[in-house]
């Protein structure tokens, strides 16, 4: 009979095997790297001295609409454990239908907005029953991974970070229960912060409890013992770095500052998870936003100034962490292989925008309008991400302000075609509008940044969440234009593009191609834009904007073509020029 390991509890320490076991794991999101650097950035974990990977599972990605499920490209997370195992790496999971990772809505569906009174994260039966359904979909696909099976998945986590929202243990334990229904038999645990309230609302008797922090240590796991003292000391996040907002400062921490904390862990014998080892990229319309005292975008890089930058090259920070890790190894184990190269970058020039479009003159062609009295939210139409516009005509003669109430995240107001501002939720002004005597046209172009994935505010509805009005009447009888940009194949394109139209303040696409021989890393530079999305050969790469930090997005070698290359830019406000530049080096501000 076939024996297969499982990682335990003994005594308070983590075996393996029946052995004493600590476990040196890096957190990497199959989600955040085009699956073709997959092995590279796991050759760079494993060379940093690390035995384990860790990931979350983001339920948006896996089920994007309700009851359609994708598990395929850079969702292929079975292939990517599989992959792991292969390289003689074991493997944690982190499920939970909630995960924050400064993703989309930390990680669940905006569908789940639909629902008139669906409560998150709690045990509300018609939450739960969406939960169960994923579930349903999800787990079968786990268990052939778990070590009880052979696979290299050593621990599986039940909700995450929970007792930093709310203190419904009922529904961790329905959680935990659900999973070893289906058949997840190898170690659960729990995560949370070391204050007493996240300990007390986000742990539950019989599942190992971990902790996070980036500092301190000794603080940390003294207040954990205090609550869990047969748990094993693990921090399974230790924040070595951080994320960024637009319209914020770059965040770096030094490698030095970072490594002391990590030696201090290894010095009192407990395992660690560094968050992140390597961060990756929030492609396509994925990036999270935080909402405490303001809402605040995260921008698109996920680098987090972690041991592996955004492009996978190895740091400062890599190297000192392992050289931390290489102290407190196991002397029998057989030495780190050399450090791993970093990928070639090409620095391919210039690239102009020879095509443009101007949308506000091809609605129709961009999606199908609908009729509503009032405004309506993206996801009361089925909308998930991207863009949508409210348009109505408007009496006149009037001089009044126009008030957006709730916007969700941004708003350039049009009357007639002609811009005459920006309305922001983090600086919800009115603005003074002139209608002539025969009326006008009023369109509200709005943008979603992205969900809220932290904290008390999640349930995070797109669009204009309440109503527009002039002075105090509000305005009625709406023609709404979702604009997901799913599929850019019905663009009409003119057949050159007028710098003297792209100096407006209007939402316009701009396309232009360029030749590539040899495919590498490369980083888009739009000097002299001002703001909004890319995509290449179809893939979106995400959102820029002049206000940053970050000037550059990365732009990894697989998703270049040998031949012909299609850009295609979508610029919010204007642009002085109509060209960028790609380079070979990376900008984070």
């Amino acid at each position: 009979m076939t024996h297969y390991k499982k990682l335990e509890v003994i005594d308070g320490d983590y075996h393996w095997d029946g052995k004493p076991f600590q476990i040196l794991s890096g957190a990497l999101h199959y989600f955040r790297v085009v699956p073709e650097y997959w092995e590279d950035r796991l050759l760079k974990l494993k060379a940093c001295g690390l035995n384990t990977v860790e990931t979350y599972l983001p339920w948006n990605l896996h089920e994007p609409e309700e009851g359609k499920f994708c598990f395929e490209g850079m969702a292929d997370v079975e292939r990517f454990v599989t992959l792991a195992g292969e390289m003689g790496l074991h493997v944690i999971l982190r499920p939970s239908p909630y995960i924050c990772a400064e993703w989309e809505f930390g990680g669940l569906p905006a569908w789940l907005l639909r629902e008139p009174g669906l409560q998150l994260r709690c045990s509300d039966p018609a939450y739960l029953a969406k939960v169960d359904r994923y579930y349903d979909e999800l787990i079968p696909r786990l268990v052939p991974l778990l070590s009880t099976n052979g696979g290299p998945v050593i621990a599986v986590q039940i909700e995450n970070e929970y007792g930093s929202f709310g203190n419904d243990t009922n529904y961790l334990a329905y959680l935990q229960k659900g999973l070893v229904r289906r058949g997840v038999d190898v170690l659960l645990f729990t995560s949370d912060g070391p204050t007493d309230g996240m300990l007390q609302g986000g742990t539950i008797p019989d599942v190992t409890a971990t902790v996070n922090f980036g500092s301190d240590a000794a603080g940390a796991f003294t207040m954990f013992k205090t609550y869990r003292p047969s748990d094993p000391l693990m921090c399974m996040e230790f924040w070595n770095g951080w994320f960024d907002h637009w319209r914020k400062e770059h965040h770096t921490r030094t490698a030095s500052s970072a490594a002391e904390v990590l030696e201090d862990m290894l010095k009192a014998g407990a395992s660690v998870n560094l968050y992140m080892f390597h961060g990756g990229t929030n492609f396509g319309f994925y990036n999270g936003a935080n909402n405490q005292e303001v809402y605040e975008p995260t921008i698109t890089s996920y680098d987090y100034d972690a041991p592996l930058s955004e492009c996978g090259d190895v740091t400062e920070k890599y190297r000192a962490f392992r050289e931390v890790i290489a102290r407190y190894r196991d002397p029998k184990a057989p030495p780190l292989p050399d450090l791993p190269s970093d990928s070639v970058k090409k620095n391919y020039g210039k690239v102009t925008m020879s095509e443009q479009s101007d949308l506000l003159h091809h609605l129709d062609h961009l999606g199908a309008s609908v009729q509503s009295p009032f405004t309506m939210t993206m996801e009361s139409l089925g909308q998930d991400y991207g863009f949508i516009i409210y348009s109505t005509t408007l009496t006149g003669p009037r001089s009044e302000n126009l008030h957006i109430q709730e916007v969700h995240d941004r708003a350039q107001v049009f009357l007639d075609g002609v811009y005459q501002g920006c309305v922001e939720r983090w600086d919800p002004q009115s603005l003074p509008l002139n209608i002539p005597e025969g009326g006008g046209r009023l369109d509200l172009f709005v943008e979603n940044m992205g969900r809220v994935n932290y904290g008390p505010r999640l349930k995070d509805p797109k669009g204009i969440t309440e109503g527009v009005r002039l002075d105090n009447q509000f305005l009625y009888d709406w023609t709404i234009t979702p604009l997901p940009f799913k599929d850019l194949s019905s663009i009409p394109w003119s057949e050159q593009a007028s710098l003297a139209a792209a100096r407006h303040d209007r939402p316009s696409m701009y396309r232009g191609g360029f030749e590539v021989d040899e495919t590498a890393d490369t980083f888009l530079r739009l000097d002299g834009w001002e703001k909004g999305v890319v995509w290449l050969n179809g893939f979106n790469l995400g959102r820029y904007w002049n206000a940053g930090p970050q000037q550059t997005l990365y732009i990894p070698g697989p998703l270049l073509r040998k031949g012909t290359n299609e850009l295609i830019i979508l610029e919010l406000h204007h642009t002085n020029k109509l060209e960028i530049e790609l380079t070979d080096a990376p900008d984070l501000g």
